[in-house]
């Protein structure tokens, strides 16, 4: 009979990695893109660190290319008005779920973001 096999708590370096693969995005509020530019740099240098780490990074930029993504539909929708509204609430819900991913991903939680579009698998 198999013994269970035990989960190991991911080590401190490991969770700070993956906690900074979620708040490098934060970037976008310094130069244009560099919310999918952070993760995407963080990612490539330390997936190879912990599978923790590589799983928190593809999560990161997969959730940060779905905010791109619904940004350029608020740019587009801004023709008709509603552009201007949505692009608030896109803004918040991209801020709010950045910051609780960084913080379950510090604590060594897996976390998945909801209404995301993973592409990178």
């Amino acid at each position: 009979m198999d013994e269970p096999t035990q989960y190991q708590e991911p080590n401190r370096e490991v969770r700070q990695w993956a906690m900074f693969c979620h708040f490098s995005a934060f970037l976008g509020l310094v130069f244009p893109f560099g919310n999918l530019l952070g993760p995407l740099i963080v990612w490539q240098i330390k997936k190879d660190l912990d599978p923790f780490v590589d799983a928190q990074g593809k999560e990161a930029l997969n959730f940060q290319i779905t905010v791109a993504l619904a940004v350029v539909v608020c740019f587009l929708l801004m023709l008709v008005v509603i552009g201007f509204p949505l692009l608030g609430l896109v803004s918040i819900g991209a801020l709010v779920l950045t910051i609780i991913a960084g913080i379950k991903a510090n604590e060594g939680q897996a976390y998945r973001y909801p209404f995301c579009w993973r592409l990178i698998k």
